[in-house]
């Protein structure tokens, strides 16, 4: 990697990849679409530039002189899929086309396990994807699309099917402050989780192995939400979770539906957000990590929980969901 290009930089997950890559040394430019929002990352020295994946002329200034493109960018909501094509589909067709015509050679695809429709057996790289709402249908397309145009362009192709990733930028640990977080479900289905310091440096060494394909991924012990919340509450004693009926999540969102349709705004409640948070996704422990050769430096939420709530002392964080500056 010579030169490369986040997407979604301000973002939870895009953030961190840009971080580090930054701080290995990396030429790295990163993409902002909303100006308002470049303030958080330019203190890390990074060069940045002005696009939207919407907007398909803009991209072309992006990837110039680019190698190698994270592709973190979207709306990332359970959102309609009329809400979440134009930019999980169009969008990175988009801006995998226009890397082809500058001559990118490898395209790292950030998707998601919401591709799956959740199952009492671990899932690994064999597992079929059958998504049962539309954010994971979207990466999906994506995925399925990025990868024939790869393959006919002689692009290295890579889409990890990021678990639940957590830290101190997480919407999550913004919440905390407030000391409740609702939980549409009794919470113990079993979700694989992942430190985003361990996501961001999985992604990387993706691209710098080389390795193409498409992959599950996640820390080494899947818990159920039950759990998670316990760990959080032993180390932050303020928490506390409301558990609410998934049927009663369930129709407060199939109601709140035309005030959503309505909104600009990315929304938290739909529907698809109590059917996400309460499958069944776990990771067979290793998965890619194995193939490069790698361990999670934060193997369990045991260890990665009390670490995140550790860098939730030194700022606040505004999350891309709930910064209030306009779409």
């Amino acid at each position: 990697m010579n030169k490369v290009l986040v997407t979604g930089a301000t973002g939870f997950i895009g953030y961190e990849v840009a971080r580090q890559l930054v701080a290995a040394g990396i030429d790295t430019r990163l993409m902002v679409r909303r100006p308002e929002r470049a303030a958080l990352v330019q203190p890390l020295g990074a060069e940045l530039v002005s696009a939207d994946l919407t907007r398909p002329a803009s991209l072309e200034r992006a990837v110039d002189g680019i190698d190698t493109i994270f592709h973190l960018g979207a709306r990332a909501a359970f959102e309609p899929y009329r809400k979440v094509r134009p930019t999980i589909f169009d969008g990175s067709v988009a801006l995998f086309e226009a890397g082809h015509k500058a001559g990118i050679e490898s395209f790292v695809f950030a998707s998601s396990l919401l591709v799956y429709g959740g199952q009492s057996e671990p899932i690994d790289g064999e597992t079929p994807a059958r998504p049962r709402v539309d954010y994971g249908r979207a990466k999906l397309e994506a995925e399925t699309e990025l990868s024939r145009l790869a393959e006919e362009a002689d692009i290295r192709f890579a889409a990890v099917r990021l678990p639940h990733v957590y830290g101190a930028r997480d919407l999550l640990f913004e919440r905390l402050h407030g000391g409740l977080v609702a939980m549409a479900g009794g919470g113990h289905n079993r979700y694989t989780h992942l430190h985003v310091e361990d996501a961001a440096r999985l992604l990387i060494a993706v691209a710098r192995a080389g390795w193409t394909g498409i992959s599950p991924v996640g820390d080494d012990l899947p818990a159920d939400w039950r759990e998670f919340f316990a760990v959080l509450a032993t180390h932050y004693p303020r928490f506390r979770t409301l558990y609410l009926p998934a049927w009663l999540a369930r129709l407060g969102t199939e109601l709140l539906r035309p005030l959503n349709a309505l909104r600009s705004r990315p929304s938290l409640y739909t529907p698809d957000t109590v059917t996400g948070w309460n499958l069944e996704l776990a990771v067979e422990p290793g998965v890619l990590w194995r193939e490069l050769g790698l361990r999670p430096a934060y193997p369990t939420i045991h260890e990665g929980l009390p670490a995140a709530l550790d860098d939730c002392v030194a700022f606040r964080w505004h999350h891309p969901l709930s910064d209030r500056a306009s779409y």
